[in-house]
């Protein structure tokens, strides 16, 4: 078959990744940021079912250094450039932020390229496409791009855009080799162990009981199976080459919806799951003084809905119902993520 390096292979979706590759019988090599961070990727490579979790290399390159990434694509036919360079906590300045995006992907794509590998798969966003836009009914596609000179567009929306406009332009002289990207929205799904996607806390905080009402705020939903599909499929076929895909279930859920699906499908364990939709004036008092209230509070009423189709057509993608992905996130939380089910008040589903 081949050889494919995903970087931040400790990642929630790169571990996913290397678990399609290794079921598809793929040599797999993985980029961490540094040693100690070998054993918690194998942990979560035998969660995720891979057979031999020894069998995939490790290579320590860091986004933000050029040590480590001749080395890392060495031999590799394919590269998935799924790591983020922030690593939980970004950058203080938005300058800084732009730049570490930026930059870190085009460290990969000039390390690709010297090395002769194929086709480069990025991880990109839906903050890359469907932001800085007036309201609108129509979903967005890959042909979108993020307005980012609109004052709204918060600094990390603005970061992804301005990342995959560099892949793209870098990709002008790259010579022979190729560039597919994937626009995913919220990624959800099973989760590996306590280091999971910031957009599953909002699950872990509606089953912790630790948001007591539901801002009426609305999002994208997909399953990191199937980004990890997704990126598979953009890997090897022919007429994924220079082209965007945008990964998306189904129409946009608002919080209280979320928290419905919780509560009606897992029962007493979804129970904390809240039940009433916060007033708009009462998240704009607390923005005043809360930065995460404030970013809520730009986004109150807005419904960006996204389409999948081309992914559908072209490559033949499917994915998971809304529904299923929201409750498949929970049931892990509970098996692999730390949470108790209702402290002690109701049995894990």
């Amino acid at each position: 078959m081949g050889r494919v390096l995903v970087t931040g292979g400790s990642g929630f979706l790169a571990g996913w990744c290397l678990a399609a590759l290794d079921a598809a019988g793929w040599e797999t090599v993985a980029t961490v940021r540094a040693p100690d961070r070998e054993a918690g990727l194998r942990e979560r490579l035998a969660a995720a079912g891979v057979r031999d979790p020894a069998a995939t290399g490790v290579r320590v390159a860091d986004l933000t250094r050029d040590e480590g990434w001749a080395e890392a694509v060495a031999g590799c036919d394919f590269v998935l450039h799924v790591a983020s360079p922030f690593g939980g906590s970004e950058p203080d300045s938005e300058a800084e932020l732009i730049a570490a995006a930026r930059d870190g992907t085009l460290r990969v794509l000039r390390a690709a390229a010297a090395g002769k590998v194929r086709r480069v798969v990025l991880t990109s966003s839906f903050a890359a496409v469907g932001y800085g836009h007036p309201e609108r009914e129509a979903p967005f596609t890959e042909a979108d791009w993020t307005r980012v000179d609109q004052p709204d567009v918060a600094p990390y929306i603005r970061s992804k855009a301005v990342a995959e406009r560099a892949a793209w332009d870098f990709m002008a002289g790259a010579g022979g080799m190729e560039l597919s990207v994937i626009n995913p929205v919220g990624i959800f799904g099973p989760v590996l162990g306590q280091d999971f996607a910031s957009s599953i806390d909002i699950i872990r905080r509606m089953l912790e009981g630790a948001m007591p009402a539901a801002p009426r705020t609305y999002f994208g939903l997909v399953d990191v199976r199937d980004v990890a599909d997704l990126h598979l499929r953009a890997m090897v076929h022919p007429s994924a080459a220079g082209e965007r895909f945008l990964a998306v279930a189904g129409e946009p859920l608002s919080m209280l919806e979320v928290a419905a699906i919780l509560r009606e499908g897992l029962g007493p364990a979804g129970a904390r799951a809240p039940a009433a939709e916060l007033p708009d004036a009462v998240v704009h008092d607390l923005a005043r003084t809360s930065p995460e209230m404030a970013r809520l509070a730009a986004q109150l009423g807005r419904r960006r809905r996204a389409s999948a189709a081309k992914a559908r057509e072209v490559l033949g993608w499917r994915s998971r119902p809304n529904a299923g992905i929201v409750l498949d996130t929970a049931r892990s939380l509970f098996a692999h993520g730390g949470i108790a089910p209702g402290d002690g008040k109701a049995e894990a589903p």
